[in-house]
């Protein structure tokens, strides 16, 4: 149940009761029309705009207007007030009895609160993570995990077909490279002196065991083949190995993609998939032959001052025109990119999302004007950019490793502080701000460590149910009979507690609505603060208390107002990634 969405429809029909009539003579239009939370929550419930927004099509003064739409508004038995306030708002308040329906209404609903319809089952590519398979999964990668795993589950709650993808960056340089050094570590496997590793190759400890394992399954055989075909082996196996360690180490942070996705299969058959991409974007007419004039600042690795063949892009929203084949006839890498958006979009989605690193800024443009030609600009395309997240102990920069000697492996910080920590933090800002992440902070057991605080107030609702059972052995506890008592609940506090489960749906909804995961750690936090803050009330009032000794009936109807917090915790640190523990240890 929303209740913004019912007191949307609510207020709409109050207009219509009210035969208002544009400039022209017809009905007034009311997609404009909002109910929200007010900025002062002393105003009241809720508030709405409709006299602002229609005073002026309709003609009318909109404080006349506004005390027309309360004089109508009063008529529904929900709504105990309506006052008009400033130059036009409307300001409600809502009846007990509401709220008490409104909370039952959650409990019924259960796992399923604040699920929404409204992605009607669009299909949607979520694209996320896609590191190089050249090493182990590094802290700079968690951001974007999170953020974009966190965003498919967000917005298959919100009724969306999701599909989680990861990109292999199996093909170009960086895979030739992979597979020099992997061969190095087959040599040193077989007991050569390797020395140091020759600068240009990876040096990481991480390619030993590959190469073991190429010395145990193929002996010496490799240093007696032609070195193409040596290396083309040594390159596969060292991809899957890399893969494996990078699902392993997505594992731990709990994400786990739908689909891996090979670039690599894009060059394959003569590059056929790229040929056939740029064929149809040339029929679109959007494929040229011409130069570039020498970007500003520092050159591009593709530009060349000569002709080329170009994609039109500066005609569908880029800066830039782009290049797709070199004057020497190979592929650059965008078109690698146009080939495999095409694949996605031949696949039926509705949508793309890619969730990249904030040093891919400069892909956005082309991402979206190449959206736009392959599509007609039938399928939107987004790119959601995060930022860098520093590492601090105790307030001191954390720059080396334990392990690798190089980077901070995403392994070293999920053993150190557990997935949980990492996933909400990593959640506790906007995306495209920086974030700190300090060690200390986020294993802290106090108010300052947001995730501590939103898990304990998990642990603490169950902590509830056991005291309650403990007072009340005969109470059954059945969600059924926490319902049926919610009447009695009247005190100010718990109906404030019953206006943030509210919220929910609506927060759900405009996360998804504006593709920001972050919203959900912040409500989180917020209703934890509530939970938190009606357990204090009852430790100095013990008539507040959720367990109230010698009344079953109210502990009851309490319970059913802590049951539905919980259900709200689990369902919102379940979209995050997270666990909703029943204690803390």
């Amino acid at each position: 149940m929303n209740i913004f969405a019912d007191f949307t429809e609510r207020v709409r029909k109050a207009i219509e009761a009210l035969d208002l009539k544009d400039k022209e003579g017809g009905a007034p239009d009311l997609t404009r029309v909002t109910v929200e939370p007010p900025r002062d929550a002393s105003h009241g419930d809720l508030a709405t705009n409709a006299a602002m927004v229609l005073a002026k099509p309709c003609g009318q003064n909109p404080r006349a207007l506004a005390d027309r739409l309360v004089a109508e508004l009063k008529n529904d038995p929900a709504i105990v007030s309506a006052d008009v306030a400033g130059p036009g708002f409307v300001n409600l308040r809502l009846a007990d009895t509401y709220w008490h329906d409104l909370l039952r209404n959650v409990l019924a609903a259960g796992a399923d609160y604040g699920r929404s319809t409204m992605g009607d089952g669009k299909r949607v590519n979520v694209e996320y993570v896609s590191a190089n398979p050249t090493g182990p999964m590094h802290v700079g990668h968690c951001r974007g995990a999170v953020v974009g795993d966190t965003l498919a589950n967000l917005l298959a709650f919100s009724g969306y077909s999701v599909v989680k993808e990861y990109v292999i960056n199996d093909a170009g340089s960086q895979i030739d490279v992979l597979g020099r050094s992997a061969m190095l570590r087959y040599r040193e496997a077989l007991g050569e002196d390797i020395g140091e590793i020759p600068p240009g190759l990876y040096p990481g400890e991480y390619l030993k065991p590959v190469g073991e394992a190429l010395a145990k399954e193929f002996g010496r055989a490799l240093l007696q083949m032609p070195e193409d075909d040596a290396l083309a082996i040594v390159k596969d196996r060292t991809v899957d190995a890399m893969m494996a360690m990078i699902r392993e180490d997505l594992a731990l942070l709990n994400v786990h993609h739908d689909v891996f996705f090979s670039e690599r299969t894009l060059h394959n058959d003569n590059a056929r998939a790229i040929r056939k991409a740029i064929a149809d974007l040339t029929m679109k007419g959007h494929i040229y032959k011409g130069k570039l004039p020498p970007p500003k600042g520092e050159k591009p690795d593709d530009w060349e001052d000569r002709e080329q063949t170009l994609f039109r892009s500066t005609a569908v929203g880029d800066d830039m025109d782009r290049p797709l084949v070199k004057s020497d006839g190979s592929f650059t890498y965008f078109a690698a990119d146009v080939a495999y958006l095409e694949d996605k979009v031949g696949r039926g989605f509705d949508e793309l999302i890619y969730v990249l690193g904030a040093d891919h800024g400069g892909y956005v443009k082309r991402l979206e004007a190449l959206a736009r030609a392959v599509t007609d600009g039938k399928v939107k395309l987004t790119v959601l950019l995060c930022q860098l997240v520093k590492l601090f102990r105790d307030g001191e920069p954390v720059r080396m490793s334990k392990r690798s000697g190089e980077f901070v492996t995403l392994r070293d910080v999920v053993d150190e502080v557990g997935r949980d920590p990492i996933r909400f933090m990593m959640l506790y800002r906007k995306s495209d701000a920086p974030l700190d992440f300090d060690f200390a902070k986020v294993t802290e057991q106090s108010k300052d460590n947001p995730v501590f605080y939103v898990q304990y107030a998990s642990a603490r609702c169950h902590s509830v149910f056991r005291q309650a059972q403990e007072q009340f052995p005969e109470l059954k506890l059945s969600r059924a009979s926490l319902a049926a008592g919610i009447d009695m609940l009247v005190d100010e506090s718990e109906i404030a507690l019953i206006r943030k489960l509210a919220e929910y749906p609506r927060m759900i909804e405009s996360a998804a609505g504006a593709q920001e995961p972050h919203r959900i750690a912040f409500y989180l936090y917020d209703l934890a603060s509530s939970l938190h803050a009606q357990w204090n009330r009852g430790t100095d009032n013990p008539d507040l208390r959720f367990v109230k000794v010698n009344d079953p009936k109210l502990t009851e109807a309490r319970l059913g107002l802590v049951q539905a917090v919980s259900d709200v915790l689990t369902s919102g640190l379940g979209l995050i990634g997270a666990e909703a523990p029943s204690e803390m240890r």
